[in-house]
């Protein structure tokens, strides 16, 4: 590889490097210690160790070609290589292009220079075809060289990031080098002669966290395939471990969880993975969660500024973020006061002319924000003016104080009507008001307790409005919070779900769309729309808004518009008492784009077949506890009960556990604050009930104990009717438990749990998705071992391994082939069995690694014939247990002697269909049959006798077998041959086929014989026939040079039988046949081999 020039002083460099060659103006080393004997010994090792220890290419290339200047100690490295032949290639192509060249220049100046200009030109050429882009830094392109040249990877493998750390073997650390690429973690050691070499592929990582103990202070935890790695000594371990995670995560959702990464085209091509892309998608998913942006939003610029909150009279220091689409700003100061700008209300943007750098934006609604000190502001208004096209206004005396006006409108207005234009136009069916106000209108004139609080809430949310603006970029602060906390009241709650959710944006970018879809979906059928109308009515059956058609006719529409957008998702339970809520208090177009923010935003990967999503969250959920209430984890010995009792927590945000009235108000606070209101609460409701929990004798009754409390939550300032409350319907008198007040125990949640960050739960969402989704790869192998074991003789332990070797080169073909068909194969809908699949190819690279006929010069036909065998549906897809059931007939090793004479009617059947299949395989038939026999003398006549008693039960199936016509036998002949070629018997075991041959054609002129006496039987049968046995090729070459024979004769072919009977009649056969195999070493080897042989294809 050709290197960026760079000087070394030879003079110190003596003692670790070797001359081989020189001339005036280059000089060939060789590493001191490689390739010498002993290993060059202490100096040896002792570079060796140096060379791992300080990143030396040395160590991978040990070669090198030096441009010596006359007359001078320096010198300037140019190329390295791995080998003797690369090397040798760089300094041939020196000798024949550069040597001549330099003699024409008359300064060694200008010697330097050209041969400098020359390399990085040359450089620059490799780099076009090279993955190390012609940027990336010197450093990187001798990491990705040692990359390749110490784990032979395929070339497509790419190297995204490399660290020094310390590995630790037991209590002993090891210096070296950690890459990740792609599809692998992988680390490098070499001290004092020890190597080693570590491979894990990010497929197999089942948990991956940051620990500390009394020796290790900080160290990085990777769990693969029941093994634990621990990677200390990083110089900046938390942008290490946040890279491992992202990339564990993207091979998880690219393998297992297609569905996620269907929809998403970032990071379909892993070729143009790269450190900096991986660090700028984790800032803009932290912006998009954060800010409830839609999911194609991509943070383009950050500036540290102030914006001047008017309310409060002081500017607050924080962020500007800047996206295609919206400009948004989070404080820093632990005010929670947050802005969100659409571009689209944007009127204009302008800067002020004093030393203030400030950026004035001024949006619809009379609204204008100062944003201050902002770095380079001027260049940041030319960007934000072309970006929204915005008209400039000129200030020219502006006051430091902006106003926000309280004739504020919601700038959603617009919105709806060009919505309700188009919905008129699409269709006349869609509601457009929610049906809280049809159903439950509010009474003016009666005014209770609870009217009146309803009332004061409205005028609390009014003055909100009044001082921090209205709609989607009205001022998010700590008192916002607050407001959300005590309840949002019944006729906004409609609008600040819609706000807070994100959704208005949604539907702002997508006018007219739900009506569109609600068109287009009408009178379709499917499974999802069948499963849409049986819930329908266990949807709030108890509200009069369920009870009749229009209420379920909304319901219908848009849980029917939803599973014809997204069908990868299409209809799951629980989406409908969500979806029914909704429209209690949102207009229909409403209640769509707020399940799509829930489905698709919110709560990701809940609602699909597996509710991946889900089961994170309650594990998520299950760490806080052991955070958080120890007490409670050592007193449960299964922490499986809170999986259990939670999912319907999260499935369906507390709707289906606690009344409405009370359900609402934590839907309000989880629009507002997310998953983390959902878990805050969790742990509140569990800390309430923390001593009737620990007396709890067991699970049952637990469960009991949370549903009596579940009853027992009110809403003590609901302004529904009581025909509608649920938690009235249990009376006080009935109840001898104390009443919670909702508000109250949300309130305590938020104080209590209030410091769980974000942040926090989006890290440990990463980190269990892996341990989720392992546990369900984990349950699909057992259940595919239990069903294959039952029909395939091999040990469990045989097939889990066997197991983990199919599936791994599954993956394989995922790694490197983008948007390969494979990716298809893997539905988890599916049972078990047909969620993995391989094709051919991958079939025939799995059968030349584990079967025993291999070495044979026909293997890849062999693999064919048996691939065609198994695909019995003709998919060209074989799944585990077919695959598994070749390779148990095939391998065969010794179990029990006293059992070594049966011949199974199973074995007999399968591979005499391998006749039936395709002919020339017949040879894999009889190999299969001889090969549970037993060790010297073989009894034909037993065999016989026995293989004829049980294939009475399946005498229709032989019956079936069609006979084997010449150009078949042919075919099998030249099988048999040359799987004996290199057996140490191949000259006896090439009589015994000739013996075999000669037998057959001369039962078969017998025959036709006995049938046609006149026939004429001269020339076949002598010609085959050899008395001594032929030599390999006789008979062969016979029946293949001398067609003519044949044609003299009308066609001929063998019974199955017949072939059988011959062959067992060989004991040289039977001996070949029968030897056993060790299939645990073909296993091993198979696991240890199967990615080099992939390399070297």
């Amino acid at each position: 590889m050709w290197l960026k020039p760079e000087e070394v002083l030879l003079k110190n460099a003596l003692k670790l490097w070797l001359m081989e060659r020189s001339n005036d103006y280059f000089v060939l080393q060789r590493r001191r210690g490689y390739r010498e004997e002993g290993g060059g010994g202490l100096t040896g090792l002792l570079v060796g160790t140096l060379d791992s220890v300080l990143d030396s290419t040395a160590k991978v290339a040990p070669f090198r070609i030096l441009h010596q200047t006359p007359d001078s100690q320096v010198y300037l490295s140019i190329a390295c290589g791995a080998n003797r032949e690369e090397i040798t290639k760089h300094w041939e192509w020196l000798e024949q292009n550069i040597m001549k060249t330099l003699s024409v220049f008359d300064s060694n100046e200008d010697i330097t220079n050209f041969v400098q200009g020359k390399i990085r030109g040359l450089i620059a050429e490799e780099g076009k075809h090279s993955f190390a882009k012609e940027d990336d830094p010197e450093k990187f392109r001798e990491a990705l060289l040692k990359f390749e040249k110490c784990f032979g990877l395929p070339e497509q493998e790419k190297l995204v990031t490399y660290y020094s750390c310390s590995y630790w073997k037991g209590r002993v650390p090891c210096q070296g080098w950690l890459y990740l690429s792609t599809n692998f973690l992988s680390f490098y050691s070499f001290l004092l002669g020890s190597e080693i070499k570590l491979i894990i592929s990010w497929d197999a990582v089942s948990k991956l966290e940051k620990t500390s103990n009394v020796i290790l202070t900080e160290s990085i935890h990777v769990c693969s395939q029941g093994e634990n790695h621990y990677f200390s000594m990083f110089l900046h371990i938390n942008q290490t471990y946040l890279l491992m995670e992202q990339l564990a995560n993207y091979a998880i959702k690219r393998i297992f969880d297609k569905e996620t990464f269907d929809n998403d085209p970032i990071l379909d091509d892993p070729l143009q993975i790269t450190k900096r892309g991986l660090e700028n998608r984790a800032h803009s998913e932290e912006f998009n969660a954060f800010f409830r942006l839609p999911k194609e939003e991509t943070l383009k610029e950050v500036h540290e500024c102030f914006l001047w909150v008017p309310f409060s009279h002081f500017n607050t220091h924080g962020k500007m973020c800047i996206s295609e689409n919206y400009i948004c700003f989070a404080s820093q100061d632990g005010n929670l006061c947050s802005v969100i700008i659409p571009l689209r209300e944007v009127l204009a943007i302008d800067k002020t002319n004093d030393s203030s750098k400030s950026v004035i934006i001024s949006i619809k609604g009379k609204t204008a924000f100062r944003f201050s000190e902002v770095k380079e502001f001027e260049q940041l208004v030319a960007k934000l003016r072309l970006k929204c096209g915005a008209a400039s206004t000129q200030y020219h005396d502006i006051s430091t104080e902006v106003p926000i006006s309280s004739e504020s409108v919601d700038p959603s207005d617009d919105i709806e009507v060009q919505s309700l234009i188009c919905q008129k136009e699409c269709s006349k069916t869609v509601n457009t008001e929610a049906l809280m106000t049809v159903f439950h209108p509010q009474d003016l004139e009666t005014l209770n307790s609870k009217t009146l609080k309803e009332k004061m809430k409205e005028q609390s949310w009014n003055i909100l409005f009044t001082e921090c603006g209205r709609g989607v970029s009205m001022f998010r602060t700590k008192k916002t919070q607050d407001l959300v906390v005590r309840g949002i009241p019944e006729t906004l709650r409609g609008e600040l779900w819609m706000l807070f959710s994100g959704a208005v944006n949604d539907m702002a970018a997508n006018p007219g769309y739900y009506a569109e879809v609600v068109e287009q979906s009408l009178g379709t059928c499917n499974l999802a729309t069948e499963e849409i109308e049986r819930d329908l009515r266990r949807s709030l059956p108890e509200h009069p808004a369920f009870q009749s058609d229009t209420g379920i006719s909304a319901l219908r529409r848009v849980l029917t518009a939803y599973a014809f957008r997204n069908p990868k998702i299409g209809y799951c339970q629980a989406m409908n008492i969500l979806t029914s809520v909704l429209l209690l208090y949102a207009k229909e177009e409403e209640a769509f784009w707020l399940l799509v923010a829930v489905c698709e935003r919110m709560l990701p990967d809940y609602f699909n077949r597996r509710i991946i999503g889900a089961l994170v969250d309650q594990a998520v959920f299950e760490e806080l506890i052991r955070d958080h209430l120890p007490q409670l984890t050592e007193h449960m010995t299964d922490m499986t009960f809170f999986s259990s009792v939670s999912l319907s927590w999260f499935l369906t945000l507390f709707i289906s556990v606690l009344p409405i009235e009370s359900a609402v108000n934590v839907v309000d606070c989880f629009f507002y604050d997310g998953i983390k209101a959902i878990l805050q609460l969790g742990l509140a409701i569990l800390d309430y009930n923390l001593d009737k929990l620990l007396a709890c004798k067991d699970d049952a009754e637990a469960v009991t104990a949370l549903n009596r409390f579940f009853d027992n939550v009110t809403n003590k300032d609901s302004p529904l009717p009581s025909s509608v409350q649920q938690g009235s319907n249990v009376s006080d008198e009935k109840s001898s438990h104390i009443r919670v007040d909702i508000t109250d125990l949300i309130r305590e949640s938020n104080e209590k749990y209030g410091n769980i960050r974000c942040e926090d739960i989006y890290s440990m969402r990463c980190r269990n998705r892996l341990y989720v989704i392992q546990t369900l790869e984990e349950t699909t192998k057992q259940n595919v071992l239990r069903v294959v074991s039952q029909d395939v003789k091999l040990s469990l332990h045989e097939l889990d391994e066997l197991y983990v070797i199919f599936k791994r080169e599954l993956f394989f073909s995922y790694y490197w082939c983008l948007r390969a068909p494979v990716l298809k194969h893997h539905d988890p809908s599916l049972p078990y069995l047909e969620q993995y699949q391989i094709d051919c190819q991958q079939f025939r690279v799995l059968y030349h690694l584990l079967s025993p006929w291999a070495h044979s010069a026909n293997r890849d036909s062999l693999a064919l014939w048996t691939f065609r065998l198994l695909d019995e549906n003709s998919d060209c897809l074989i799944n585990f247990k077919e695959f598994s059931s070749a390779i148990a007939y095939t391998e065969v090793k010794y179990k029990d002697p006293s059992k070594g004479d049966e011949l199974s009617k199973e074995e007999l059947l399968y591979f005499s269909q391998l006749h039936v299949s395709k002919p020339a395989k017949e040879k894999e038939a009889e190999s299969a049959k001889n090969s549970p026999k037993g060790k010297e003398k073989v009894d034909i006549q037993a065999y016989l006798s026995q293989w004829q008693d049980e294939l009475l039960k399946k005498e229709e199936n032989i019956k079936d077998l069609p006979r084997m016509n010449q150009s078949q036998f042919i075919q099998f002949s030249k099988t048999l041959y040359n799987l004996f070629h290199g057996d140490p018997e191949e000259e006896l075991l090439y009589q015994a086929i000739a013996v075999v041959t000669s037998l057959l054609l001369r039962m078969e002129e017998v025959g036709r014989k006995l049938h046609n006496p006149a026939s004429s039987t001269k020339g076949l049968s002598g010609a085959v026939c050899a008395s001594g046995g032929p030599s390999e090729g006789q008979t062969e070459s016979h029946l293949e040079k001398d067609p003519s024979s044949l044609r003299e004769e009308p066609q001929w072919s063998f019974a199955f039988e017949q072939i059988l009977a011959s062959l067992l009649n060989e004991p040289a056969l039977v001996k070949f046949f029968e030897k056993p195999i060790d299939l645990k070493a073909k296993l091993e080897n198979a696991k240890t081999s199967q990615l080099s042989s992939r390399t070297r294809k």
